[in-house]
C-alpha cells in the first residue's frame, strides 16, 4: 500500500471521529440543556410547593386569628357589658394586631360590632384574620352572642306557688318561695327554698300537714319542693339554687316610654284605658273604653275584697296602627284590654310615670292572643297585675310572654252563685291554655279550690307551655338575665 493510500485512510478515520466528536458534543448539549430545564422545572415546582404550603398555612392561621378576634371581644363584653365600640365611641371597624408568643406580629384582626335592638337581642360580632405574609388572604367568622331572656322560664315567680293536680307544667319553672307540685311537669322545677312555711292558701293546715312537711310552731313546714307530683321521682325537683333577683329584671319603663315617644306607638292617659284588638293583617285596632259592666263582687291575691269591675261594657273606635317593624314598644299610660291575633314582633307596656303605689297600672286579657306564624311574638308587660277577666272565653289561649312587674298574673276569685248571673255562668270557666312564659313578681293562679280540692272559681283545667325559642329570640325589649352566650357561628364567605 503506497504512502498516498496511508494518508487518506488516516484522513478518513480521523473525520469519521471528528463526526462523531460533534454528534456527541450536540447531544451533549441538547441533554444538558434538558436536565438543566428539568432542574429549572423542578425548582421552580418545589418553590411553588412550598408557597402553596405557606399559603394553605396562612389561610388556617387567618381563620385561627378570626376566632382570637371574636374570644377578645367576648372578653371585652364580660368587663364591658354595654360598650358596643371597643372602648373607643367611635364607629368601626377596629384594627388589633396578633402577636405570637414572643410578642412578634403576625397578623392582625379587624372587628365589626353590631350592638342589639329591639328587633334583636343579641349583639353580632364579626371578626375578619389575615397573616402578615399574605395580607390578601383573609378568613371572616361571625358570631350571634347573647344573654338568655327571661322567656327562658315557663313560670317564674317571686313566692310560693302551688300547681294543682288539674294543671300541667310544660318548661322550666322556678320559684323564690316554695313549691306544691300536685300537677303533670315535663321540666326542671326549681325553688331557692331548702325548707318554708305551706300556708292555708296552699291547702297547708294543722289537720292535713303530713309527711314530707311537719307542723311547728310557725306552721306546716314542708320541702322547697313537694307535692303529689310525679317530678320527684322522675328528678324534676331541685332545691335549694340560687334565687332570682327580682329588683334586677324590672324593666327601665322610662327608657321604654322614651322609645316608644321616639319611634314607637305612646298613647297617653284617657281614664278608664284603651282596647288593643290585634289583627292578622299585621296591625290592629285600639278602642277606647268608655264604660265597664257592672261592678261584681271578688278576692285578689293579697287578701282584699270588694266590689269592681274589669269587663268593658261599651268602647268606641279610637285608631288603627301597624305593628311597629322597627320593634319599637307600644308604651300605653293607662289600663290596656289586650286581644286579638299577632302578626310580628311587638311589646305592649302599660305603665304609668312616674311610679307611684295608687296609680300603676294593668293588663287584663278577656279574649284569646293567638300569634299568626312562628316569626310573630307578643310580650305583656304591666307596671302592676295581668289579669284575665271574669267574662273572659271559656276556653282561653294566650300566645305571649307575661311579665307582672310588681303584682300578680291571676284571675281574681269571683264566687260560684249557681242562681245569681254573672257569676252563674262565668264564675268557673273550662280551661286556659298559655303557650310562652309567665313571669310574676306576685303569687299567681288562674283557678281557686276548697278544702275538698274542688275548683270553686277560675279554670278548671290549665295548661302551661313552654315556647323554647323566646329563650333567645323574646318579644321586643324583654328583659334579660345570665352570661352571654353564642347562639351562632358562621364563617363568612
Amino acid at each position: 500500500m503506497s504512502k498516498l493510500e496511508i494518508s487518506k485512510q488516516t484522513y478518513k478515520r480521523l473525520k469519521n471521529n471528528q463526526s462523531h466528536r460533534g454528534v456527541t458534543l450536540v447531544l451533549i448539549l441538547v441533554f444538558g440543556f434538558i436536565f438543566l430545564l428539568l432542574i429549572e422545572t423542578l425548582t421552580n415546582l418545589s418553590i411553588t410547593r412550598v408557597k402553596l404550603v405557606k399559603q394553605k398555612l396562612s389561610w388556617e392561621k387567618s381563620l385561627v386569628i378570626a376566632e382570637a378576634g371574636i374570644d377578645y371581644y367576648r372578653w371585652h363584653l364580660a368587663h364591658y357589658p354595654n360598650d358596643y365600640q371597643d372602648g373607643t365611641d367611635q364607629p368601626g371597624p377596629y384594627l388589633h394586631e396578633y402577636k405570637d408568643t414572643s410578642g412578634q406580629t403576625v397578623g392582625y384582626f379587624s372587628l365589626e360590632i353590631t350592638p342589639p335592638s329591639g328587633c334583636s337581642p343579641a349583639v353580632e360580632i364579626q371578626s375578619t384574620g389575615w397573616t402578615t405574609d399574605f395580607p390578601n388572604i383573609k378568613r371572616s367568622v361571625k358570631i350571634k352572642y347573647a344573654q338568655p331572656a327571661l322567656a327562658k322560664y315557663a313560670f317564674l315567680i317571686n313566692t310560693n306557688a302551688w300547681f294543682g293536680d288539674t294543671e300541667s307544667l310544660k318548661g322550666p319553672f322556678h320559684s323564690n318561695g316554695g313549691i306544691r307540685m300536685d300537677g303533670w311537669q315535663n321540666s326542671l322545677s326549681t325553688s331557692a327554698k331548702q325548707t318554708y312555711i305551706c300556708g292555708s292558701e296552699h291547702g297547708c293546715t294543722s289537720s292535713n300537714c303530713s309527711d314530707p312537711c311537719q307542723w311547728t310552731a310557725s306552721g306546716c313546714q314542708c320541702p322547697g319542693i313537694w307535692g303529689a307530683g310525679s317530678g320527684g321521682p322522675s328528678g324534676l325537683w331541685e332545691y335549694p339554687v340560687p334565687a332570682v333577683d327580682f329588683n334586677k329584671i324590672t324593666q327601665d319603663l322610662a327608657q321604654l316610654k322614651t322609645r316608644a315617644q321616639e319611634s314607637g306607638i305612646y298613647l297617653g292617659n284617657l281614664g278608664l284605658g284603651y282596647h288593643l284588638k290585634f289583627k292578622s293583617d299585621g296591625t290592629f285596632d285600639v278602642y277606647r273604653v268608655k264604660k265597664l259592666k257592672p261592678k261584681v263582687h271578688y278576692c285578689d291575691l293579697d287578701n282584699n275584697c270588694g266590689w269592681s269591675s274589669i269587663d268593658i261594657q261599651t268602647e268606641e273606635f279610637y285608631a288603627n296602627y301597624p305593628v311597629p317593624s322597627n320593634c319599637s314598644p307600644i308604651f300605653i299610660e293607662d289600663n290596656v284590654w289586650v286581644d286579638g291575633i299577632i302578626n310580628g314582633r311587638a311589646t305592649v307596656v302599660a305603665a304609668k310615670l312616674p311610679d307611684t303605689p295608687n296609680t300603676e297600672k294593668n293588663i287584663y286579657i278577656p279574649h284569646s292572643i293567638l300569634k299568626y306564624n312562628n316569626q310573630s311574638v307578643l310580650g305583656l308587660i304591666a307596671q302592676k297585675n295581668i289579669q284575665i277577666t271574669l267574662y273572659s272565653d271559656d276556653d282561653l289561649i294566650i300566645e305571649a310572654a307575661m311579665l307582672a312587674q310588681k303584682g300578680h298574673i291571676c284571675r281574681w276569685y269571683y264566687p260560684h252563685i249557681s242562681w245569681l248571673q254573672p257569676y252563674k255562668d262565668y264564675a268557673i270557666r273550662n280551661s286556659i291554655t298559655t303557650f310562652g312564659s309567665t313571669i310574676s313578681y306576685g303569687e299567681w293562679t288562674y283557678s281557686y279550690v276548697n278544702w275538698s280540692n274542688q275548683i270553686v272559681s277560675g279554670y278548671q283545667n290549665t295548661n302551661s307551655n313552654y315556647d323554647a325559642s323566646l329563650t333567645f329570640d323574646p318579644p321586643p325589649y324583654f328583659p334579660v338575665d345570665g352570661d352571654f352566650q353564642t347562639i351562632q357561628w358562621v364563617e363568612e364567605k
